[in-house]
């Protein structure tokens, strides 16, 4: 397997399973409301909110692996889309699997030499650092977001 194939594998890991933390963002969200999705519990973001953050930057990256220019703002990453009924949560959720898999499959058609390119821009450094830091930021909150369900279970 070659580079690409892992970090791919690696996102699979994350968002679908069999990583080495043993959780994953579907399995997390799987039975999660979105009434449960959009509590606010402590002053923390909500589990909506940090999802929608984590999962932001998916068609980002998707955009550049297919030639188009990086659409992407942090600041727009907390910009909540209007989700009113679990139909369109589970939609949603669904539509973040799609992406993930899209990237994942974007990423296993990498050349191995591409790793090492900008990301667009010198400033946003190559490739591997943006890829594998998407794959990072993912587990980052998806602890948070592990950490905020059990408290509203709790409550």
């Amino acid at each position: 397997m070659n580079t690409p194939q892992q970090i791919a594998k690696h996102l699979r890991d994350v968002f679908f399973g069999k990583n080495w933390t043993c959780s994953t963002v579907k399995e997390h969200l799987e039975n999660v409301t979105l009434e449960q999705a959009t509590k606010q519990v402590y002053g923390l973001n909500s589990i909506f909110t940090l999802l929608h953050h984590l999962a932001y930057y998916l068609p980002a990256q998707i955009n550049v692996l297919e030639g188009k220019p990086i659409l992407a703002s942090d600041a727009e990453s907390f910009i909540l889309p209007n989700i009113t009924d679990e139909t369109a949560w589970e939609n949603y959720k669904n539509n973040i699997y799609t992406s993930a898999e899209k990237l994942a499959l974007l990423i296993e058609a990498l050349p191995q030499e591409k790793l090492f390119e900008n990301f667009t821009n010198e400033k946003y450094g190559n490739f591997f650092r943006n890829i594998t830091g998407l794959i990072e930021h993912t587990h980052y909150h998806l602890w948070q977001i592990v950490i905020i369900k059990k408290i509203i279970s709790m409550s």
